[in-house]
């Protein structure tokens, strides 16, 4: 998510996160959002104790009672299988909260379902399962629409730390001087008088804090990779509009990538620039405007830089559709693995447009997920080389249902992918070809880009 990283199947979509795709892929891992609702149910032992125990405002686990002060519905379901859970703790622990917590008015019982819930995913030692609020799950659905109230930061964990996948381009914490692979290390908002460490947050909390309205303000500690002090900066929220691809036509000259009239004056073909800053709902569209932009100059063109810098990833089926852009039909994208059901290989299924023209693909740390799987699928089929930094290192797959309640939602880890050369990039990413790093000393010469332009335009 903007301010989160996801990989997710979303109604029936793949989502490699921080989450509507014109072209879904149905899974078989998909389950009825019913029968998750009813798994949360018996996890959490009212099955075999609610029926004796009513608690005055517990919204209805079931369909959740729009009154709330009702009391909870009898469900008889049985003890799951080959568990042995005592939930007598859990609601000897309610009932002490309810009758001697000295705020009364700071106890919602709606809240504490929601937290008991959150506290049963987070046992599990993943930070990318877990249970969202019916807010927090509209804020999560809002990742990939381009538009919402932060700072421009995707998260994502690295070893139990909150870190900086990527900043938005343009956005408050990238004009800041945040960096992709910063680590947060707390996040303090005054007028929420909120001050909190990072260490094993959730990330929902994490995105939750962060974001805000626009012109509020919130002030984060991050240490840059490799640092050994940390820094502060208070940010300015602003609302975060982001496209998800772009494509612009330059040529280069010395130390700098030129454009419209000043690209005119060099001699040589023209690169298409074609950035790609995540997986989204528009994607597909924007992308098709993208490259018919690039055929109508493709005698001009000497080749396409694919940057997929500070892309942290979204539709995996997204990455698909883009992979067969350059790849011929039935060539192998990406593996699906998990110990629930039957390994699955997906295929590029349609005549891509840019099959032989000379391509590179330009990624940094911030390269998570799908765009890794667009990436690694690429560099397999040796259709492209890799110029940039390693990156990100995310290959795990999430399913994103909507709970049938108030709009509550759960997440949660359910396969891992490989490229089609049955590499797994998890918490490793993918080894560029040509290795580049930016100079910070030269913080507005794009050393990577001239590189990848260089690469692209070798016979």
């Amino acid at each position: 998510m903007a301010e989160n990283v996801t990989d997710h199947i979303r109604d029936n979509k793949v989502l490699i996160e921080p989450q509507t795709n014109s072209r879904p892929m149905t899974l078989k891992f998909i389950r009825n959002s019913s029968l998750l609702l009813c798994a949360i149910l018996i996890a959490l032992g009212v099955g075999w104790y609610i029926g004796n125990h009513n608690i005055k405002g517990l919204a209805d686990l079931v369909s959740v009672a729009k009154n709330p002060t009702a009391t909870v519905q009898t469900i008889n379901r049985s003890q799951p299988d080959n568990s042995n859970v005592d939930m007598s703790l859990f609601w000897e622990v309610w009932d002490k909260l309810e009758r001697n917590f000295l705020f009364k008015d700071r106890i919602n019982y709606q809240k504490m379902v929601y937290g008991a819930i959150s506290g049963m995913t987070s046992s599990l030692g993943d930070p990318y399962t877990a249970f969202f609020p019916p807010q927090e799950n509209t804020t999560s659905k809002q990742n990939l629409n381009g538009s919402f109230g932060g700072v421009g930061i995707e998260l994502g964990y690295s070893k139990s730390q909150l870190i900086v996948i990527a900043p938005i381009s343009g956005m408050p914490a990238e004009k800041a001087g945040v960096m992709a692979g910063d680590y947060i290390l707390k996040i303090v908002d005054e007028a929420k008088a909120i001050s909190k460490d990072t260490y094993n947050l959730n990330i929902n909390d994490a995105v939750n804090y962060i974001r805000g309205e626009e012109g509020t303000k919130v002030k984060l500690t991050l240490l840059h990779e490799n640092a050994s002090e940390p820094y502060e900066v208070e940010l300015t929220r602003d609302t975060i509009v982001v496209p998800s691809v772009e494509v612009e036509f330059g040529k280069i000259a010395g130390n700098k990538f030129v454009k419209g009239d000043e690209a005119a004056t060099v001699s040589g073909k023209l690169i298409a620039h074609l950035r790609l800053s995540r997986f989204g709902e528009l994607t597909d569209e924007q992308w098709d405007k993208s490259i018919q932009q690039i055929l109508e100059k493709n005698d001009q063109i000497g080749g396409v830089v694919l940057d997929v810098r500070n892309n942290p990833g979204g539709y995996m089926q997204g990455a698909v559709n883009l992979a067969a852009e350059f790849l011929p039909s039935g060539s192998v994208i990406v593996k699906q693995i998990s110990t629930q059901e039957p390994d699955q290989t997906f295929r590029t299924q349609r005549m891509g447009r840019l099959l032989t023209i000379p391509l590179v693909v330009l990624m940094n740390k911030g390269s998570a997920s799908a765009s890794e799987i667009l990436a690694g699928s690429l560099q397999d089929h040796q259709r492209a080389k890799l110029i940039g930094t390693q990156s990100f290192g995310k290959g795990i797959i999430q399913s994103a249902e909507d709970l049938d309640t108030n709009g509550a939602g759960l997440h949660i880890t359910i396969a891992k992918w490989l490229t089609p050369d049955d590499n797994w990039v998890h918490e490793k990413g993918l080894t560029p070809d040509v290795p580049v790093e930016l100079d910070p000393k030269q913080p507005t010469v794009d050393i990577q880009l001239i590189k990848a332009a260089e690469v692209v335009l070798k016979p």
